[in-house]
C-alpha cells in the first residue's frame, strides 16, 4: 500500500514492547524504509573495529571521535524480499555486523557522544523525504521531532518481563523469571533518569498500550491512524 504522500513515522516506548518488530511490519506494509538504529551503531562499530580503533570492549574515544566522519551508513531495499541491507560506506555489511565481535564491542563504541551525533545526523539525512519507519527511545522527541505519525508503546512490565522470558527460552537461552523481571525494571529506570536523551513521550505522541494485543490488531490500530492521517492531507 502507498501514496504519493510518504510520511515519517517515529515509534518509542519502552523495552520488550516490540517496537522493532512492529516498526518492521509497517515498513513492510507501507513499501517504507525501516531505520535500524541499532544496525547503524553496529556499522559504526565495524569500521572502527577494522581500524583498529576497538577491541575486547575497550575503544579510542579520541581516535574514533577524530575519525567518526569516515562513516557513512544507510539502507537499501531489497525489492523482491523486501529486507532491508545496512550499507557502509558503500559496502553491504547486514551480515558481518550481527557477529560476535561488533556484538562484543558496540556498547564502548556507541557511548560515545560524538558517535551518536553522527548517526543522529545520519538518521535525519535518510529521512529527509519520508518514506521511512524507526523505533527506538527518543525517536519523536530527539532524531525526528517532526515527524507525522508518533507512536510511543508501552505495556506492562509483568507482560513485557514474560514476552522476554519466552523469547529467551526459545532460543534455547537460560531464563530465569525473577531475573528477567529486575533486568525490564531496572532498564525503565535507567532509560527515564538517563541525562542523555532520556525515555519520554513526546507531547504529540499517540500511546499504544499493546498488553493485550495481538499483532494484527496492533496493525489494525495503526492503519486507521495512518489512513486518517492521508486522508486529511
Amino acid at each position: 500500500m502507498e501514496t504519493n504522500k510518504r510520511l515519517t513515522i517515529a515509534i518509542d516506548g519502552y523495552s520488550s514492547c516490540g517496537k522493532s518488530t512492529f516498526a518492521k511490519a509497517i515498513a513492510a506494509k507501507l513499501g517504507y524504509i525501516f531505520i535500524d538504529s541499532g544496525a547503524m551503531y553496529r556499522a559504526a562499530t565495524l569500521y572502527f573495529i577494522r581500524k583498529g580503533l576497538t577491541n575486547n570492549g575497550l575503544a579510542d574515544r579520541n581516535e574514533i571521535v577524530k575519525r567518526i566522519d569516515e562513516v557513512n551508513v544507510s539502507f537499501i531495499k531489497n525489492s523482491a524480499t523486501g529486507q532491508n541491507y545496512t550499507i557502509l560506506n558503500g559496502e553491504n555489511v547486514e551480515r558481518e555486523i550481527r557477529e560476535a565481535p561488533v556484538s562484543g564491542n558496540v556498547s564502548a563504541v556507541s557511548k560515545i557522544p560524538e558517535v551518536r551525533e553522527k548517526m543522529v545526523m545520519l538518521q535525519r539525512s535518510i529521512g529527509r523525504n519520508g518514506g521511512i519507519v524507526m523505533d527506538g527511545r527518543d525517536i519523536g522527541t530527539v532524531v525526528f521531532p517532526g515527524a507525522d505519525i508518533k507512536i510511543f508503546m508501552t505495556a506492562s512490565p509483568e507482560i513485557r518481563a514474560r514476552r522476554r522470558y519466552l523469547e529467551l527460552v526459545e532460543k534455547n537461552m537460560e531464563a530465569d523469571m525473577k531475573a528477567v523481571m529486575k533486568n525490564i525494571t531496572d532498564r525503565d529506570r535507567i532509560d527515564e533518569s538517563r541525562s542523555v536523551s532520556p525515555l519520554r513521550k513526546a507531547d504529540d505522541a499517540i500511546v499504544l498500550d499493546n498488553s493485550n494485543l495481538t499483532p494484527e490488531q496492533q496493525m489494525e490500530w495503526f492503519m486507521k491512524i495512518y489512513s486518517e492521517m492521508i486522508n486529511e492531507s
